[in-house]
């Protein structure tokens, strides 16, 4: 029973080792020989981690509560361990593949309502806040008319990632 609760709590200081290191220790596992690209992410320390501590843990609940030894532990312990490895793998593909948080890009800014924060010159930059993503971004503006502080805005341009063009809000 003891070694298999090593393996459980060895497996619970990889996945913790994998957490706070966080990529540091996946490069020990690459390009493992000609299998490269063969076993993509079912070699990762977080699917590996939850083998090892599910394998052990589930063989050392099999020893303690029956009579089958270590036979039946590790026949207990290795599909338990296969079945949390495989649920690790798949919620890290999900984890991976999610693209809703894509950065917003200049072209998101066109449209964006907001208000003037600091006077802009007719010939020169002022300050604009703008709401992008639901989120206050102060910007780097001008316009073609001097707009004093506090005007309801538009954005119609993205000059670069921190500066715009604006027209008044007509009402």
């Amino acid at each position: 029973m003891a070694w298999f609760l090593g393996l459980g709590i060895a497996g619970v200081v990889l996945l913790a080792l994998s957490l706070i290191f966080d990529g540091v220790l996946e490069g020990l596992l690459d390009g493992v020989g000609a299998l490269d690209g063969l076993f993509d992410g079912w070699l990762s320390l977080p699917v590996i981690a939850g083998f090892v501590s599910m394998f052990g843990f589930s063989g050392a609940i099999v020893v303690g509560t029956t009579g089958f030894g270590a036979i039946g532990a590790t026949a207990v312990g290795v599909p338990a361990g296969v079945a949390t490895a495989w649920l690790t793998y798949r919620l890290s593909r999900a984890l991976l593949s999610d693209q809703s948080g894509a950065a917003p890009r200049d072209d998101d800014l066109i449209g964006a309502a907001g208000s003037v924060v600091t006077a802009i010159p007719a010939d020169g930059y002022g300050e604009v806040l703008v709401h992008l993503a639901g989120q206050p971004v102060k910007l780097a503006a001008k316009s073609p008319v001097a707009v004093a502080r506090g005007t309801e805005i538009w954005v119609d341009q993205a000059l670069s990632h921190t500066a715009v063009s604006v027209r008044l809000v007509e009402r």
